[in-house]
């Protein structure tokens, strides 16, 4: 395996696991997820997404060239403000791993990689945020030292 950056002129080799992460996010949210949104608006959205100059895909390839997970992570440069210091955040926003390849070491390569690009571009914090019952994310954030420090709820129409 091997970590690889993905531009977003290849967006579209992500589109089968995030769609996967997608479906996901909709059996247990309905409420706040589209259903099955098409491939196409998927890959042109993911697309345009990764053009920003502050995210950036990494994923994990086989040696066959298939890919086994990705993140995409988003460095944000945020001042000081009087309640707080100044900071480079590596926000993660997304991260999943192809079934047969989970809880094998993918997710964790791959925030190791992202964790250590963040750092040498000057992130001084590290922060994601995952669904309550994505218990899978929870538990890779842990093993990777991250802990909760904020929660956060929604009403909605």
């Amino acid at each position: 395996m091997k970590i690889i950056e993905i531009p977003a002129a290849d967006a579209k080799r992500l589109l089968p696991l995030l769609q996967d992460l997608h479906a996901l996010h909709a059996a247990y949210q309905p409420e706040r997820h589209i259903p099955e949104p098409g491939s196409a608006e998927l890959a042109q959205w993911l697309e345009g997404w990764l053009k920003e100059e502050s995210v950036s895909a990494l994923a994990a390839e086989s040696p066959q060239g298939a890919l086994l997970g990705y993140v995409i992570y988003e460095l944000q440069d945020r001042p000081a403000l009087p309640v707080r210091a100044a900071e480079i955040r590596a926000m993660l926003h997304h991260i999943s791993v192809t079934e047969a390849w989970r809880r094998m070491g993918v997710g964790k390569a791959l925030l190791g990689e992202m964790k250590a690009r963040s750092l040498e571009a000057g992130a001084t914090v590290v922060a994601a945020t995952y669904a309550p019952f994505n218990t899978a994310s929870a538990a890779l954030m842990k093993g990777m030292g991250m802990e909760p420090v904020l929660t956060m709820a929604e009403w909605r129409a």
